[in-house]
């Protein structure tokens, strides 16, 4: 694919990838701002900042203004936030791309801080889904968070807490923001059917005067607890949820991190992939089981969720760790792998036909330094062989590196067996 790029004198940064058989042009901003610049005192503030933004700024005064207005070009925007960054996002028609490039600088640069209490009360109903009727979280993701990353903002909840989120002030956001949302800590990426210099001239056009310069916090990685370690949390449902999440010894950048991505979907892709095939085909012990894979800049996780019922919790979680003593005695077959690589090379190709694909992987790739052309990533995958994969498996099934959440209902019998079962997990 024909990918342009362009850096602007105040460090913004363009990526536009032309895909003229689209009706459509996807615009993504990406700013280098989440959970990681936040402080145990203020988190929820990436999330409560992104909010706050189309709440409205200087040229749309309030929400449904600058709605309109995005509905006017053919779009509707929308962000999300995560640990290391923040995306906002619309679909434009070819037509409006510098009227939405207009629009995406009104959006990120001059906020109001309008409604503030309004936005806090929907941020504190929404926090309301991770918790159960006393106030415990029931999230598995931010349970075992809590678990791998102890006393770090990797294992606060993203969203914040109640109290932090009642805390966060009109200041402490403008800081937020004016510390971070800057031109050279962003990347602007369209992808549809757009050329690069139309692209270029509508983001000079709308950003070129602005300017500003990043003051990123500094981090750094806690220690390993003393694992492997579990939480268990009761909650009214009929089912019981578990997470088992390993945390990883490196991240993206790692020379095995492409070996990790095929050993993922080993584990779990479609029906026939081990877990799946194991639990739910041959034993009937859940419905569905996956296994997602989260690798950040220097470190990440490996988790495998599942719900089953409360009867099914001992003998599911016996499965899924013989599982992956599996991985850790036996090599891959080439018959597996040879489909699993299919499978990764098919995925591939059909990235091709989605500009939201797109975005990610050469919009968010130049920001977070791992860019990545798609030959290049099925290049890396044809160089893992099954010994390499049993190789990782030995690097990331490390005891010390593991976390288990369990919520719903549960008795003190199936914690001690599983804790022993899990206690007793050794490489």
């Amino acid at each position: 694919m024909n990918i342009a790029t362009h850096s602007f004198a105040n460090g913004l940064r363009l990526v536009v990838v032309p895909m003229p058989h689209l009706h459509s042009v996807e615009m993504v901003c990406y700013v280098g701002a989440g959970g990681r610049d936040e402080t145990p005192e203020t988190a929820g503030v990436s999330h409560m900042v992104e909010h706050m933004l189309f709440r409205g700024n200087d040229a749309y005064p309030d929400s449904l203004t600058l709605e309109r207005a995005f509905e006017a070009v053919g779009g509707g925007a929308n962000a999300s936030t995560d640990v290391e960054t923040t995306c906002f996002f619309s679909r434009i028609h070819p037509e409006r791309v510098e009227e939405g490039g207009r629009l995406f600088s009104h959006l990120l640069r001059g906020p109001r801080w309008r409604d503030l209490e309004l936005e806090r009360r929907i941020i504190l109903e929404e926090a309301r889904e991770d918790l159960n009727e006393r106030g415990e979280i029931i999230d598995p993701d931010t349970l075992t968070n809590g678990l791998l990353w102890p006393g770090s903002v990797l294992g606060q909840p993203l969203i914040g807490t109640p109290e932090t989120i009642n805390a966060l002030s009109e200041g402490e956001l403008a800081r937020y923001h004016q510390a971070l949302y800057t031109p050279d800590n962003m990347v602007l990426v369209l992808a549809g059917r757009v050329e690069p210099q139309q692209a270029e001239d509508a983001v000079a056009g709308a950003f070129s005067d602005w300017r500003g310069r990043c003051r990123p916090k500094a981090f750094e990685l806690p220690a390993l607890p003393e694992g492997p370690v579990s939480t268990w949390v009761r909650d009214s449902d009929s089912q019981a949820s578990l997470q088992l999440a390993l945390r990883l010894p490196w991240g993206r950048h790692h020379q095995h991190a492409p070996a990790l991505r095929l050993w993922r979907r080993i584990l779990s892709w479609g029906g026939g992939s081990r877990l799946m095939l194991r639990l739910r085909e041959e034993l009937g012990l859940t419905y569905h089981v996956e296994a997602n894979l989260h690798l950040l800049d220097d470190t990440g996780s490996l988790t495998i969720d599942l719900a089953v019922q409360p009867d099914n919790l001992v003998p599911a979680f016996a499965e899924i760790l013989a599982l992956l003593r599996q991985m850790l005695d036996e090599t891959v077959g080439d018959d597996e792998l040879a489909r699993i690589l299919q499978g990764y090379r098919y995925d591939l190709d059909y990235s091709r036909d989605l500009p939201e694909e797109m975005a990610v992987r050469y919009g968010w790739g130049e920001l977070v330094g791992f860019r990545r052309d798609i030959g290049e990533d099925w290049a890396r995958a044809q160089t893992v062989t099954p010994r390499l994969l049993q190789e990782v498996a030995g690097e990331v099934l490390k005891p010390a590196c593991m976390a288990l959440a369990v919520v719903g209902p549960w008795t003190r019998a199936q914690q001690r067996q599983v804790e022993k079962m899990l206690a007793g997990f050794r490489i």
